[in-house]
């Protein structure tokens, strides 16, 4: 029998850079070694807890939850980095970058510190968020005063840590008075909390050194707890360490030895080789296994609640204020004629309160529909995507157009009591303006409560290679052969090109970048994810800056959050709804006509022109893939749109749905089923799934999945390691399918439909709501051609095609654009009525007409044209745009160039594309002119 034993310094790959092993594998390693308990450590945070949490589920292995920081000297204050200044701020997009990056860890010593109770954990977290604040990105600044009000905890546990730690590095030096000294500093603060570590990495002085951190411990009255200092669960992992450490010290392996680890020792050892190594230190190894087996909780208990929602007064509770907003909704969207509700969608909303009563999430709905209020109210475009679209609750409460019921839409998809996961409403807003509705959120719920999530960066062969490249010392020369190498594998490429080094192989690099493909390299900000809390965020996982400006952000991503119960709300940015908005407000301001997108009519001269593929800034159905299968899809109605927007993608791809579908749509080919049990849910889809609700209910109904199966089929489609976890899904799949007599053929064709959906497919929820957007802006586009592009123009950058692609489809199309004009010019695009007799208007449309377009309202109505944005100028930036502007609305009008040069002041980069573009042709100044002169003009100056 193994002695017991628990690995209490353990780093995984959320050590950025350091740590060379996925949370899974240091799981799976730890139980088959028979761990009493395994403790996660990386460096200044939990980025890799929920992860690890994840993991060890199945097994059931105990986790201790800690974080290694960098503790300044008792006295010493580390220097605030300054925050890298505000970078400008373009129409609401904001860019900065970190050009002092530091080179490498932060100065300090290393304290290992765990937590062992929610309470304590809370406290850590605490402690990383203040010091992440006080510092800067990849640079936390850590305080003594923190780290006194942070001990306080009784349910924190101190080591002192790896070589880098105050105690081991004045022991290895033999200053043992320093030791003691440090010791003694950190036992004031501690207590017996603090635990001497002790490891041993074969290298020389490390018996030495152990010795007297035992004698210093005993001196001390301190505990000794045996570590290894784990950086990879296996030794041929070592290799890999190193890699990172060049990488994060950015040398390569040769002159790294800063950063290098010098030894391969730094894996996770069976509990008999430790007992052996440290039998001269008694209880050291015991005393590892203690603290393990008692520190041990399980992560869900930290996770938060959402806060009461603030209802009216005569409301008693959360579900009694969501139940009168859907029942008053359902009035007018399933009203029955006699004030009433449709029978069949009252028992379908009753169906849906009570599960959403049972599983607790009133609330959730309600922070959702207050959101959108506030963005209706404040003229927002917004809409929701994706599964909340499955809820007849989300139509009557007014979040989507989306009829479930119609449809037949399940709810289970969104949410059932067998999940047991939070509800996941996606809402998007318009680009431009989903910053007021963040804003919104901070200011309801307060900035401690409220918090975006993170987004993991990954590394990816190819991006990776440049930095394994750089860790092997390679020249350009020969990443550039190595990348060519990526793509042929042929090794005369890099003989040919740039040979590598004696002794190195591009095998080796390859497999190298290969290894690190999906390592997490550093933390962004999710596009849309937001937590909000009942208490402060910051006691359930640390936050730190993001790059973006005065953005915070927590350790954790969406996947982590949801795993821990924790509700996430996803606000997402899209530039198709400021553009439709922009193209609405225009067509308002310039004709006075209203127009109220949800209610424009379904006319058939769209579909054809969507049949054309004419299609150019069309939203989701732009691209040369959709162009190619509009002309076979021949859409007619509104649902063809939704097949059309969800066709386009891997999952029906690669699960070889796309062409049968197009084919039995045109007659090519007879319309047929896998089993007679799927026709019920292929027959709208003509015998091919096309949607992920397709492919559930396949499972369902074919192999009698459980709402349980059925969502862990769900999550395996959606997930970034999906191919593993379908994998895992196909014995259970296949036995279900031949107890319901579904074998052979059939069952086959079913996988290899539910397999080819692993590489991402669109729910049918998610498909509707597009096309809600893509039928918008054809019908815009068509009926408000100039209006539309000028939207389209001023929302960039967005979309699949460059501006000038947009303007020369839109002039094609015969919209008149116009040249900038430094007089006339705003920062957007405006338009321009056209100054001419009615004769010439009745031209102007019978051209339109015959390119099978027609205005709406009015024949006559005066032709716009769209004037270019001084935006559209290059070298001209924000601050020279607003410098024009303002000396218009000053002085009026420029008259010369001269004076252009004198009353703004513009560089000579900028007066030359200014008049290369036309602009300064109403200063009587031709384009060859004014290049000719904007070296003396950029020296007139204001």
């Amino acid at each position: 029998m193994s002695p017991p034993y628990a690995e209490l310094h353990c780093h995984s790959n959320f050590s950025f850079r350091d740590g060379a092993s996925w949370a899974e594998d240091l799981v799976d390693r730890a139980v088959a070694l028979e761990y009493e308990a395994l403790a996660i450590t990386d460096h200044h945070g939990f980025y890799g807890a929920a992860r690890m949490h994840m993991a060890a589920q199945e097994s059931g292995l105990p986790i201790i939850y800690g974080t290694e920081i960098t503790l300044p000297r008792p006295g010493e204050v580390f220097e605030k980095k300054p925050r890298p200044p505000r970078s400008e701020h373009k129409r609401g997009r904001i860019r900065r970058s970190y050009r002092d990056k530091p080179e490498g860890p932060a100065p300090g010593h290393h304290l290992v510190l765990l937590a062992s109770d929610p309470n304590s954990y809370g406290a850590l977290a605490k402690l990383v968020t203040a010091a992440q604040m006080r510092g800067q990105k990849e640079w936390p600044i850590y305080d003594w005063d923190d780290l006194h009000i942070a001990a306080k905890n009784p349910g924190i546990v101190a080591l002192t840590g790896c070589w880098q730690g105050a105690v081991p590095a004045a022991a290895q030096q033999g200053d043992m008075v320093r030791a003691r000294r440090e010791a003694g500093q950190l036992h004031d603060v501690f207590g017996d909390r603090l635990f001497i570590e002790l490891w041993h990495h074969r290298m020389p002085g490390d018996d030495e050194r152990n010795e007297a951190l035992f004698g210093l411990a005993a001196q001390l009255g301190l505990g000794t707890v045996a570590t290894n200092n784990v950086h990879y669960h296996d030794r041929r992992e070592a290799d890999l360490s190193e890699v990172l450490a060049a990488i994060g010290g950015r040398r390569n392996l040769d002159i790294a030895d800063g950063f290098r680890p010098a030894t391969d020792e730094r894996y996770l050892k069976s509990p008999e080789e430790m007992a052996k190594r440290f039998a001269p230190y008694p209880g050291a190894v015991e005393t590892a296994a203690e603290l393990g087996a008692a520190m041990a909780f399980d992560l869900k208990l930290v996770a938060p609640r959402l806060p009461d929602f603030p209802m009216p007064g005569h409301f008693q509770n959360e579900m009694a204020f969501l139940r009168h907003l859907t029942y008053e909704g359902a009035k007018n969207v399933y009203g029955d004629g006699a004030g009433g509700i449709e029978q069949a969608a009252k028992a379908r909303l009753d169906h849906e309160l009570a599960i959403i009563e049972e599983l607790g999430f009133p609330g959730y709905f309600l922070v959702v529909w207050d959101l959108v209020q506030f963005a209706r109210g404040k003229d927002i475009y917004c809409q929701i995507r994706g599964s909340g679209a499955d809820s007849a609750v989300c139509r009557c409460i007014g979040l989507t157009r989306v009829d479930p019921i119609r449809l037949g839409l399940p709810f289970e998809r969104f949410l059932s009591e067998e999940r047991g996961k939070p509800p996941d409403i996606d809402v998007d807003f318009e680009a431009e303006r989903r910053e007021e509705v963040i804003q919104y959120c901070y200011q309801r719920y307060g900035r401690e409560r409220a918090a975006m999530v993170a987004n993991v960066i990954t590394y990816r062969a190819r991006s990776v290679l440049q930095d394994v490249g750089k860790s092997f010392g390679l020249t350009q020369a020969q990443v550039n052969a190595m990348t060519k190498y990526l793509d042929t594998h042929n090794p005369a490429v890099i003989a040919d090109q740039a040979p590598l080094p004696e002794g190195l192989t591009a095998d080796l690099i390859y497999d190298t970048c290969m290894r690190l493909d999906g390592f997490p390299r550093h933390l962004g900000i999710h596009s849309g994810g937001m937590v909000i809390a009942d208490r402060p965020l910051h006691e359930v996982v640390p936050i730190e800056w993001g790059r973006m400006e005065d953005r915070t952000v927590l350790q954790w991503d969406k996947d982590d959050c949801a795993a821990m119960g924790i509700v996430k709300f996803d606000l997402l940015a899209l530039g198709m709804l400021n553009a439709l908005h922009l193209a609405v407000d225009m067509i308002s301001d310039n004709h006075g006509v209203t127009l109220d997108l949800a209610t424009i009519p379904q006319e058939p001269v769209i579909y054809e022109m969507l049949t054309k593929a004419d299609t150019v800034g069309l939203f989701q159905v732009e691209s040369r893939a959709q162009m190619a299968t509009l002309p076979r899809m021949k859409p007619k109605t509104f649902y063809d749109l939704a097949v059309e927007v969800a066709l386009i993608r891997p999952g029906p791809i690669q699960g070889e749905s796309v062409h049968p579908y197009l084919r039995r749509r045109n007659g090519e080919e007879p319309i047929r089923y896998p089993h007679p049990l799927t026709e019920p849910i292929l027959k709208k889809t003509l015998g091919v799934p096309i949607f992920q609700e397709q492919l559930m209910e396949l499972a369902r109904v074919t192999a009698g999945f459980s709402g349980g199966q059925t969502d862990r089929l769900r999550s395996a489609m959606s997930n970034k390691r999906s191919e593993e976890a379908m994998a895992r899904l196909q014995d259970e799949l296949f036995a279900g399918m031949e107890r319901n007599g579904v074998v052979g053929e059939a069952a086959e064709e079913i996988w290899q439909k539910l397999q080819g959906f692993s590489s991402f497919g669109f729910p049918e929820s998610h498909s509707v709501s597009f096309a809600y957007i893509v039928y918008a802006s054809a019908w815009l586009r068509f009926h408000w051609p100039s209006e539309f592009l000028a939207g389209l123009l001023n929302a960039q950058p967005m979309g699949f095609y460059s501006p000038n692609s947009l303007v020369l489809d839109a002039q094609r199309h015969g919209v008149i654009v116009l040249a900038p004009d430094i007089n006339v010019s705003a920062y957007d695009c405006t338009l321009e009525y056209f100054e001419t007799d009615p004769d010439d208007i009745v031209s102007y449309y019978d051209m339109q007409w015959r390119r099978g377009r027609g205005p709406v309202g009015d024949p006559l109505r005066p032709p716009v044209a769209v004037r270019l944005g001084l935006r559209y100028v290059r070298n001209l930036g924000d601050a020279e745009v607003g410098r024009i502007e303002v000396a218009r609305d000053i002085a009026g009008p420029f008259e010369t160039l001269e004076e252009l040069g004198q009353r703004v002041g513009l560089s000579e980069p900028a007066l030359e594309t200014l008049s290369a573009s036309g602009a300064l042709l109403p200063l009587g100044v031709g384009r060859r002119e004014g290049l000719w002169a904007a070296g003396s003009i950029a020296e007139l100056g204001p």
